[in-house]
C-alpha cells in the first residue's frame, strides 16, 4: 500500500540514511529516489557526505526550503514489486511511482461521468435472490457486480481511482464493450466485484412448508392407490439451493488478463484487513501504467517476431524459386543439347544416303531423303537464334519469368 509523508517528514528521512539504503526501503532505485527528490525540492546530501559524517568531520545539512506556490506538499510513494522484472516493466513501474509521488490524497472529488452514468445504472438494478448483488455490464460503463449496500462506497472508490489516473495521464474512456482505462495509447479493461461469502442453505419457513407438504402429498399418494392418477403430485421433491451466498462488503478491484510473454504484472487489487480500496488508488493507477507498458511491450515483440518470422518464410520461399527456376533451366538446356544431338545424327545419315545412291535415289528412299531434308531445315530453324529466342518466350525462360509454374509451399 501506498505511503504518504509531508515534505518536512520525507526531508527528515533522506537526512537519516543513505539513499541506497532508503531506495531498498520502499523497493525503488536510488535514481528514482533522486528524481522525486528534485520534483519536490527536497535537498539531500552531497555525494561523500555520509563517509565525512561516520568519519567524525563536521559536515552541514542543507535547510528544506519552502514549497513553491501550486507544488503539493505532501509526497506519496506507490508500493513497489519485490519480485524481479523485466527491465522494460521495471522502468515504466518506476516512471509511474515518481509521477505518483505528486498526487495529493484527500480532498474533494470531481465526479467523473463515466463513474456517474454506472452508479446510475445500478441504482436502478435488483440484486439477484441467489447472491444478493447486483451488476452492471454494458457498452461504455464500468463492469461492476457490488451489493445496493456498497454503492455509495463504490462510488468514492471509483472517483478517487479516476481523479488519480487523470493526475497521471490515466483517463476512463467508453469503449464498444464496457468502460476502459486509456494509458499511453493502450486500453485496459477493469472490473469491481464484491466478494461474497458461502454457507450451507439453511431452509426459510417457506420452503419448509412446501418441502411439508410435498412430503404429506407422497404419503397420501403411495397410501392410497386410487390417488395414483392424481397429476397434481410430483414424484420429484421441491428443490432448493445447495448453497447461500452473503456479500461481505470487501471489494475487489480487477484489471484485465490477457497472456504476456515475458511478464506478469499484478491485476488484482482488494480490500484486506488493513488496507482498502479507497486508500490504494495511486497503487492502482501505477498498476494500470506498468500493465500498459509490458503489453505494448508484449505487442511489439510478438509484431517483431512475426516480422522475422515473415522474413525467414521469404527467405525459404526464395530459395525454393531459385531452385525452381535452376531445374526448369537446366531441363530446358539438356532437351536442347539432346535435339541438337539428334539433329548432328540426321545431318549424317542424309548425308550418308547421298553419298552412297547420289542424285540417283529412287523409291522409298529418295521420299526418305525428301522428308528427311525437310525435317533438317525446320530443325535448324527452330534451333537458329530466332527459332530459340521464340521458343525461349513461348516456354517463359531465360527471362524475369523463370519462376513460371512455381507454387510456393502452403506451410
Amino acid at each position: 500500500m501506498s505511503r504518504t509523508f509531508s515534505r518536512q517528514e520525507f526531508y527528515d528521512l533522506v537526512w537519516s540514511k543513505p539513499m541506497t539504503y532508503l531506495a531498498k526501503e520502499f523497493a525503488l532505485s536510488d535514481v528514482a529516489l533522486h528524481k522525486i527528490c528534485r520534483k519536490h525540492g527536497i535537498p539531500n546530501p552531497p555525494l561523500g557526505w555520509w563517509a565525512k559524517k561516520a568519519a567524525g568531520k563536521p559536515v552541514k545539512q542543507t535547510p528544506l526550503p519552502k514549497v513553491k506556490s501550486g507544488d503539493a506538499d505532501r509526497i506519496t510513494i506507490a508500493s513497489g514489486e519485490l519480485r524481479p522484472e523485466p527491465e522494460l516493466i521495471a522502468t515504466a513501474r518506476e516512471n509511474a511511482r515518481v509521477m505518483a509521488s505528486a498526487i495529493e490524497a484527500g480532498g474533494e472529488l470531481k465526479p467523473d461521468p463515466i463513474v456517474e452514468r454506472t452508479l446510475a445504472k445500478l441504482r436502478k438494478t435488483k440484486a439477484t435472490a441467489i447472491t444478493g448483488l447486483a451488476a452492471v455490464e454494458q457498452a461504455g460503463l464500468i463492469k461492476v457486480t457490488v451489493a445496493p449496500e456498497s454503492t455509495d462506497r463504490l462510488e468514492t472508490v471509483l472517483n478517487r481511482i479516476a481523479a488519480t489516473g487523470a493526475s497521471m495521464g490515466v483517463k476512463i474512456v467508453r469503449t464498444e464493450k464496457a468502460a476502459a482505462f486509456e494509458c499511453d495509447g493502450e486500453m485496459i479493461g477493469f472490473s469491481v466485484t464484491e466478494m461474497t461469502r458461502r454457507e450451507k442453505h439453511v431452509l426459510t419457513e417457506k420452503e419448509q412448508a412446501e418441502q411439508a407438504a410435498w412430503q404429506k402429498k407422497r404419503e397420501k399418494y403411495w397410501s392410497r392407490p386410487a390417488s395414483w392418477d392424481d397429476e397434481d403430485f410430483s414424484v420429484f421433491p421441491p428443490r432448493f439451493p445447495e448453497w447461500a451466498y452473503h456479500p461481505t462488503g470487501k471489494l475487489s478491484f480487477e484489471l484485465e488478463h490477457f497472456y504476456l510473454l515475458q511478464s506478469s504484472p499484478r491485476r488484482s487489487f482488494r480490500d484486506a484487513k488493513v488496507q482498502r480500496l479507497e486508500n490504494m488508488p495511486v497503487d492502482i493507477v501505477v498498476g494500470i501504467a506498468v500493465l500498459a507498458a509490458a503489453r505494448k511491450e508484449d505487442r511489439q515483440r510478438r509484431e517483431e517476431d512475426a516480422r522475422q518470422r515473415e522474413e525467414e518464410r521469404l527467405r525459404r520461399e526464395q530459395a525454393l524459386r531459385e531452385q525452381h527456376v535452376e531445374e526448369r533451366r537446366i531441363a530446358a538446356l539438356d532437351e536442347l543439347l539432346d535435339e541438337v544431338g539428334r539433329l548432328d545424327r540426321l545431318r549424317r545419315l542424309i548425308a550418308a544416303l547421298r553419298a552412297e545412291r547420289g542424285t540417283e535415289a529412287t523409291g522409298r528412299v529418295a521420299r526418305l531423303l525428301a522428308f528427311a531434308d525437310d525435317r533438317l531445315a525446320k530443325r535448324e530453324a527452330a534451333l537458329s537464334s530466332y527459332g530459340l529466342e521464340r521458343r525461349l518466350e513461348e516456354s517463359r525462360l531465360f527471362g524475369g519469368d523463370d519462376d513460371h509454374g512455381f507454387r510456393p509451399p502452403r506451410y
